[in-house]
């Protein structure tokens, strides 16, 4: 079993910035790849980035690359979301979640623990 808390939501300003954090506790969190999923109300839940166990390789949505950076630090059992030039269709609630694979990053059905999520709202 892992355990996911997210925080680091609220509303910001289009252009602003935020930082995600996720907190993991239970089985070793450096076994996990972890990602960030978002569903907005009306759409389909959305891989936002995924990241390694080791942290080596990382995965961008195409419409994330170059605004947003996920990282993560084994030794604090934490990932994070840097979330940049945010925009209001970024407005959604943010989740991360954690896999055993790697092979699994695209897939939100791929993840077996997924944190309760984080409201993030860009006003215009």
């Amino acid at each position: 079993q892992v355990q996911l808390v997210e925080s680091g939501g609220g509303l910001v300003q289009a252009g602003g910035s935020l930082r995600l954090s996720c907190a993991a506790s239970g089985r070793p969190f450096s076994s996990y790849t972890m990602g960030w999923f978002r569903q907005a109300p009306g759409k389909e839940c959305e891989l936002v980035a995924a990241i390694s166990s080791s942290g080596i390789r990382t995965y961008y949505a195409d419409s994330r690359k170059g605004r947003f950076t996920i990282s993560r630090d084994n030794g604090k059992n934490t990932v994070i979301l840097q979330m940049s030039s945010l925009k209001p269709e970024d407005t959604a609630v943010y989740y991360c979640a954690a896999t055993l694979y790697w092979s699994n990053y695209r897939a939100a059905a791929g993840y077996d623990y997924w944190g309760q999520g984080t409201q993030v709202t860009v006003s215009s």
